[in-house]
């Protein structure tokens, strides 16, 4: 992840943010778009340092006047460029009016957009900026997909990928695929989450130099984390610690068929510290399981009254990983929900939940966006159409902490900012990754960590474990188990 800051807005934010500058600091608006021309094209020379030519399609919005602005500074630069307008230029803003005259004086021609675009070696898409509300239509439709068409062709994107919206990262209809995005003022929340990230591409932010006191009186909508802050409970430990410091992982699962699930949450958790791990699993699973790893205890349970002196041992569980939802899983789950013990409810339990939904402020919910839609009773597009929204819900319905997975996971318990990871990629779209997930932050909450703090720092150190295994090795065919090496060395290395 690029050096960006952490803290997230909305559009009306980045609106107001621009308010506050012009009001209170007497910056104008045309000396911003001046400002943000000079960092595009300082963006273009460095990403792209042998171009020599370049496409900027312009809107009628400011964001149109940031692409005239660009044109006329590279232009000067000796660039060939050569500009594109959408939409009637009769409903250009007034200062992008005023960045277009300045291009023209220039000697620089305009052409209208027509149904597809000349070559360059850079596109520069400002078509339309973070205050789409609506799916674009007509030629601004059009303008988007020949863009996209241009395969082979980098993208540079000004403010954000024309078509996508900022505040949820997903597109009003089709969106600029960009391989650069230049977000200008305030960070936006939808280049992180939903299918944001499949449009932003590489993200690149510029302050346009506002005065950071503009900033103080803007509460950001969510903050991305960071570990050099949010990672000061893994701090190294006392060199007289003992196992019994760091607390007992219970991880309860692995009905018939699925023991693998129960196993690598249990690792997980393992791995990132707790100083005990215990599985309370099928009867016909545990002896296989202790002989694959014996530093996990594993129990035979077949009857939920067997789980009471594992739970009175224990300092946290999970439960969920391969539970199933027959008889034995129900039995299994009502036990642990009468212990008050941290929890971490993922998969299967999440399931159950849903079918009888309680209100806890002692556990963890883990739900992908299929479970989310479950629990708040309404479908995965409506989830995902607003994922901020949708954790908040969870949270407000369900208690203790949500956590959204997905690109661009979501981190809400109620009171303060939702936090998002920007970690992860592709790769980790396979079987068993959610259970690991599930097992690294119960392992943190055996060890004491809040519940906030553990769900924060499990997912942080479950991404950047992902991460690792990608760069080694490619992101195809990673599986959950390629993670664990990884999760142990990071566990180690914030400090």
């Amino acid at each position: 992840m690029l050096d960006v800051p952490h803290d997230l807005y909305t559009t009306e934010q980045t609106r107001e943010l621009e308010r506050l500058a012009c009001e209170e600091y007497s910056i104008s608006s045309s000396e911003l778009m001046k400002r943000a021309g000079t960092s595009a094209l300082a963006a273009l020379k460095y990403h792209w340092p042998r171009a020599e030519s370049i496409l900027v399609v312009c809107g009628t919005g400011n964001n149109g006047g940031d692409g005239f602005e660009l044109a006329r500074q590279a232009t000067a630069g000796m660039y060939g460029v050569t500009v594109i307008q959408v939409g009637d230029k009769s409903k250009l803003t007034n200062i992008a009016t005023a960045a277009r005259e300045s291009l023209l004086a220039t000697g620089c021609k305009i052409q209208p957009f027509k149904d597809k675009l000349p070559t360059a070696d850079v596109i520069v898409d400002a078509i339309v900026g973070v205050g789409l509300n609506r799916e674009p239509i007509g030629e601004y439709s059009a303008a988007i997909r020949a863009i996209n068409l241009a395969k082979g062709t980098p993208v540079l994107s000004l403010d954000i990928p024309s078509g996508l919206g900022a505040n949820t990262g997903m597109p009003f209809g089709n969106a600029v695929t960009a391989t650069i995005c230049l977000n200008y003022l305030a960070l936006n929340l939808g280049l992180f989450t939903g299918d944001g990230p499949n449009y932003a591409g590489e993200v690149h932010f510029d302050s346009l130099k506002i005065p950071s006191a503009v900033y103080k009186d803007l509460i950001p909508i969510a903050r991305r984390i960071t570990l050099e802050k949010d990672g000061a409970l893994l701090a190294p430990r006392k060199r007289t610690s003992h196992k019994g410091h760091y607390g007992h992982l219970l991880v309860i699962g692995g009905n018939h068929g699925m023991s693998g699930a129960v196993s690598i949450a249990a690792e997980g958790g393992a791995r990132v510290g707790s100083g005990l791990t215990s599985i309370a699993t099928r009867t016909t699973h545990s002896s296989l399981m202790s002989l694959m790893r014996p530093e996990l205890m594993s129990h035979g349970i077949e009857h939920p009254q067997d789980l009471k002196p594992l739970l009175s041992s224990a300092n946290a569980f999970v439960l969920g990983p391969g539970l199933g939802q027959d008889t034995w899983a129900e039995g299994l789950y009502q036990k642990a929900l009468d212990s008050n013990l941290p929890i971490v409810i993922d998969a299967d339990a999440l399931n159950l939940l849903s079918k009888n939904p309680q209100y806890h402020s002692h556990w963890i919910l883990t739900p992908h966006p299929g479970e989310a839609a479950r629990l708040l009773n309404c479908s995965i597009a409506e989830v995902q159409s607003n994922r901020l929204n949708a954790v908040k819900k969870i949270q407000k319905k369900y208690g203790g902490v949500a956590v959204l997975k997905g690109s661009g996971t979501l981190i809400n318990n109620g009171g303060d900012l939702t936090r998002l990871s920007s970690w992860g990629n592709p790769g980790m779209a396979s079987g068993g990754m959610g259970d690991i997930l599930a097992g690294v932050i119960g392992g943190l909450l055996a060890q004491g960590f809040p519940l906030m703090d553990a769900a924060c720092i499990g997912v942080a150190l479950h991404g950047m474990a992902g991460d690792r295994a990608a760069k080694q090795d490619g992101e195809r065919g990673m599986l959950a188990m390629d993670l664990l090496p990884h999760l142990r060395h990071l566990a180690n290395l914030i400090f």
